[in-house]
């Protein structure tokens, strides 16, 4: 595809920048630790879309470096702390943090990754009060990161979810960041008001396609594929919008079928595979694609706002992208 070559172009950018300032150094176990899902690669889109939207206004992408590690070191500090909570074992083919360096370092890790993201942001060569604006807003992100990340715990545990609550806790939990990653980049580069708002737009609609079109890949896709743990939502109780949606349709023998595997740490794989085929009788699982693709149509319209460029045309099959992934 041409928009994985373009993310290619830019994580090649990236890639160097944030290897420079993240380093072994003593206590050397941490810091390997720290580095782990880093090197394990990733999709880079967060600190991409950064890059792209200061682009977009007119500004170079080398100029949001500091900003676009920042958001990656803030999002691999979230999976850290995430994987420990779900007892995930995998995460981009490799082992998770927890699992390789032991659930203690793997805390630490997190948190280091945390205050790494806060100091590379002071390399950043911008109007000092754009940067305080920018420091809010990040410190705000991860306050919210943190409060959907809570509500997607205390899901599991509720027996009904409504979809709007569901909207809410991924807007929180995941949408966020691209949000501030779209916002600062436009921020970065010199984008007005009206311009940097309808970025954040864009990058809002496109984590919530992200993060229904990720429920769908846990449960539809495979381990080798993924990267990572297949079924892993169904077995911790995940409220997801298939989930959601199938649980206020369901009757019968159906419900009895989700009761039976929707929060079974044993459920087998032909566990999964049998709700899977049950959500799509259902039309669960249509109707998440169908609400991840009018979130991509929102931000491609956030960006009608925004002079034609080579960057404005990446970040609309960007959009698209997201629903169109395998992994």
């Amino acid at each position: 595809m041409l928009i994985e070559s373009e993310i290619k172009k830019r994580v090649s950018l990236f890639e160097p920048y944030w290897a420079e300032r993240l380093t072994t150094r003593p206590p050397e176990r941490l810091y390997d630790a720290s580095r782990h899902l880093l090197l394990a690669g990733g999709k880079r889109l967060r600190p991409c879309l950064a890059m792209l939207a200061c682009e977009s206004v007119g500004g170079e992408a080398r100029v949001a470096l500091p900003f676009a590690a920042a958001l990656e070191f803030i999002h691999c500090f979230t999976l850290v702390h995430d994987d420990i909570m779900d007892k995930s074992t995998l995460r981009r083919n490799q082992e998770t943090v927890h699992i390789k360096y032991g659930e203690a370092t793997a805390i630490l890790a997190g948190d280091l990754l945390f205050a790494k993201a806060f100091e590379i942001m002071h390399d950043l060569s911008i109007n000092p009060a754009i940067w305080k604006h920018l420091d809010y807003h990040i410190s705000k992100c991860i306050v919210e990161i943190c409060e959907g990340q809570e509500l997607d715990a205390e899901f599991e545990s509720r027996s009904i979810v409504s979809e709007s609550e569901y909207l809410e806790m991924i807007r929180k939990k995941t949408a966020v960041i691209f949000k501030l990653a779209a916002y600062g980049g436009g921020l970065i580069g010199g984008g007005d008001e009206s311009v940097t708002k309808a970025l954040g737009d864009y990058g809002l609609n496109i984590g919530l396609a992200f993060q229904i079109w990720d429920d769908y890949l846990d449960i539809s896709s495979t381990e080798n594929v993924l990267g990572k743990d297949i079924g892993n939502d169904i077995r911790n109780g995940k409220k997801t919008i298939i989930a959601t949606h199938a649980l206020s349709r369901a009757r019968g023998d159906d419900k009895k079928l989700i009761d039976r595997i929707l929060g079974n740490p044993e459920a087998s794989d032909d566990d999964i595979k049998d709700l899977l085929v049950l959500f799509k009788r259902l039309g669960s699982v249509d109707h998440a694609k169908k609400t991840a693709a009018s979130y991509v149509e929102e931000a491609q319209r956030s960006l009608n706002v925004l002079p034609d460029s080579d960057a404005k045309s990446i970040m609309k099959d960007l959009a698209l992208y997201t629903i169109q992934r395998k992994k």
